[in-house]
């Protein structure tokens, strides 16, 4: 079987999240535990970060896998979904599993996956954590996918917990209230394992501080020395380390300073509870988080955080598709100088895109091009144009809504793609091939 087969294979008997949504989605750990045990129980050896949050969990995971990468050390990374090939959700210290390490894996195991017919999430973590067992890396950085608690990832026992923040997102599986999703995000956190929650809201926080007393990582009170849960945004214990200026980061969203905060203290906690690091030195310390941050994207292949494809016109792409994640970049927007801005946009159909629409910005120089991202989830063009309820344009096809918008933005114009991870891997696609 070759890469093609292989990937034929896994999305056709057991298709992704990302092309059918629900009928994906199995919750629970005992596919994943039978996966794990058939190859050998590679959970059991790995020493992982392990990062679950609403949004930004993907830039917060590669945040701390390029700083722990410039420290020196060899750096698993799994995440989900991918952009435009399949291999980006499994990387060891930037560079994307081979094609023909794939092939193989689906190959050999084949006859056990015709049997367990495990999903396609299940599959591939059990691939992630047996590669970077394969690839001897000194830790991996594990993003959960949806939730938390019975997440496939969630059979590692990590290092570390962290958990970026919570919204409205996916809420037919974890739950109508952030209370209640907090509680699935909150089922990564282990006990005797330090937590890190980035950003404080009064409707979750004591919800991450039971899990805490649950799990007993939490004292009497956030100031003494034997609490190991630590939100980002206060600092408790770790308050005289906070960030207080944000280094240079290849990273330019403005959302990016919750992540980078959250990057920045996990690695501290990191450091202080963990024998990863093998220096102490302080200054390697500093420096490794310097580089990490300044060259999180060439050294590990984010891609498609308010990036720029072109410059005249300017084109970016933005991967925030929830209204968590949208209200950051629709301020980004609002704060363009460009004449005109030309807006092409496509969501699948269990986001919020009603509070989404109200968040998008309007006036005389925004000029939104509705479009369908290609996925079996994705909303009609004509649909996001009903629901957005002004002037627009709808343009199913992606690549001739793109095509319209260069076509109508002079020089220095700006034109944006977003809403839908697929919309944003099809543009990737598009500038860089």
């Amino acid at each position: 079987m070759n890469y093609n087969e292989a990937i034929e294979y896994l999305y056709n008997s057991r298709p992704p999240f990302h092309q059918v949504g629900a009928a994906a989605y199995k919750p629970g750990l005992e596919n994943t535990l039978r996966l794990m045990a058939h190859v050998g129980n590679p959970h059991e050896v790995l020493k992982a970060v392990h990062v679950a949050g609403t949004n930004g969990k993907g830039s917060t995971s590669h945040l701390i896998a390029a700083a722990l990468q410039a420290a020196g050390l060899r750096v698993g990374l799994f995440t989900s979904p991918h952009l435009v090939s399949l291999t980006e959700r499994i990387r060891v210290n930037g560079k994307p599993i081979p094609e023909e390490i794939v092939a193989a894996f689906v190959t050999e195991n084949k006859a056990f996956l015709d049997e367990l017919q495990p999903s396609f999430f299940e599959t591939m973590t059990a691939l992630g954590f047996w590669y970077f067992v394969q690839q001897n890396v000194d830790i991996a950085v594990i993003e959960t996918g949806l939730g938390g608690r019975l997440d496939s990832t969630n059979v590692l026992t990590p290092v570390l917990s962290v958990i970026t923040n919570i919204g409205m997102d996916h809420t037919e599986f974890l739950g109508n209230t952030l209370a209640k999703i907090a509680r699935e995000k909150a089922g990564i956190i282990k006990p005797g394992v330090p937590c890190v929650i980035g950003e404080t809201h009064p409707q979750t926080m004591n919800v991450f501080l039971d899990r805490a007393r649950e799990c007993g990582i939490l004292g009497e009170g956030l100031e003494t020395t034997d609490c190991r849960i630590w939100f980002a945004d206060q600092c408790g214990y770790l308050r005289s380390r906070r960030l207080r200026q944000a280094p240079e980061c290849e990273l330019k969203g403005n959302y990016q300073e919750h992540n980078l905060q959250t990057a920045y203290v996990a690695l501290q906690v990191l450091r202080n509870y963990s024998s990863i690091f093998q220096s102490s030195n302080p200054q390697i310390f500093k420096s490794s988080i310097k580089d990490g941050f300044a060259h999180v994207c060439s050294m590990t292949g984010l891609r498609g955080r308010w990036e720029t494809m072109q410059e005249k016109p300017l084109v970016i792409c933005d991967t925030g598709h929830n209204s968590h994640g949208l209200q950051y970049v629709a301020q980004q927007l609002r704060e363009l100088t460009n004449p005109h801005i030309w807006i092409v946009f496509g969501q699948v159909n269990d986001k919020d895109t009603e509070v989404v629409m109200r968040l998008l910005p309007s006036g005389e120089r925004y000029h939104y091009i509705f479009t369908r991202p290609d996925t079996q989830r994705a909303r009609s063009a004509q649909e996001m144009l009903e629901m957005w309820g002004k002037e627009g344009l709808a343009i199913d096809r992606p690549d001739e809504a793109i095509n319209y918008a260069l076509e109508h933005a002079e020089a220095d114009d700006a034109v944006f793609i977003g809403g839908s991870n697929y919309l944003v891997g099809y543009a990737i696609s598009r500038f860089t091939h």
